[in-house]
């Protein structure tokens, strides 16, 4: 039997995207243990992940590993890299960085780097293009500044800017460092849409605080109150649910899930 062409009259197709700011692989016991953040991203059972916040070769705080290949290899998923800091070291040792990574179990057929603007701790966007089974879908992983709300809305300017028009179907996600209603959000607020609020299921880790429960806060990770890691959307991608994950002490962040519906053929 054929299998029918994709396109805009066949089934959207499910992706499921979680974003994590992983802390450099140190839990809120303040150990560094990148076995214990594998186990949590491998029981996600995620089609892509985005990760901010990890280290490669950047010193003692993370054993001085390259955390974005060894979460690949223990996840079996494909690896995008986008440093934000990117500095040489002596002698023939490794370059030091620290950045965005995305892994992937769909095919990775574009990866590029962007920095952001602002001064401070060197700031980046990661875009790539994952193939899907009858589509394809741009996601940009990023990690915004903490300095202040203007420097985070020229960041939102060139993270809208990034999605020309023969990238009309993606994502943004990440560690925004503010909430998805804040003024310096508005310039995505034009073009995407925040995925927790379109989702059609929501669940967090609130659990007994009934006052906070589908808020989607996630940071702290032993009380969170604040909802800085998002997933934004462009029109078009549905929101089957959208969950925040207990992150096993991993981070000091919760890891976000997201169900989208992508359309077929674009």
């Amino acid at each position: 039997m054929t299998k029918p062409a994709p396109g805009p009259d066949q089934p959207p197709i499910p992706v499921r995207l979680v974003t994590f700011n992983t802390h450099h692989g140190v839990g809120d016991d303040r150990r560094h243990d990148l076995a214990r953040l594998a186990k949590v991203l491998a029981a996600a059972d995620a089609d892509v992940i985005c990760l901010q916040e990890v280290d490669s070769h950047f010193g003692d705080r993370s054993e001085d590993v390259d955390q974005a290949v060894l979460l690949s290899r223990a996840l079996d998923m494909q690896l995008a890299w986008g440093p934000a800091i990117d500095e040489p070291r002596p002698g023939e040792a490794p370059r030091r960085q620290y950045g965005n990574a995305l892994l992937s179990r769909l095919p990775i057929l574009v990866s590029d780097v962007h920095r952001l603007p602002g001064g401070g701790e060197p700031r980046s966007a990661l875009r790539t293009l994952v193939e899907l089974d009858g589509g394809a879908l741009w996601v940009t992983t990023t990690h915004l500044s903490t300095r202040s709300a203007a420097e985070r809305a020229e960041q939102a300017v060139l993270l809208r800017d990034l999605f020309t028009e023969p990238m009309a179907t993606g994502v943004v996600v990440g560690d925004l460092n503010a909430g998805p209603d804040a003024p310096e959000l508005a310039p995505l607020r034009e073009s995407f849409a925040d995925a927790w609020a379109l989702a059609t299921e929501r669940d967090d880790q609130a659990r007994w605080r009934f006052w906070q429960r589908e808020e989607g806060l996630t940071h702290p990770a032993r009380a969170p109150h604040v909802r800085i890691d998002q997933v934004w959307v462009t029109p078009g991608i549905e929101v089957a649910g959208a969950r925040v994950l207990d992150g096993g002490g991993a981070s000091d962040h919760l890891p976000l899930a997201v169900d989208l519906l992508v359309p077929s053929g674009v």
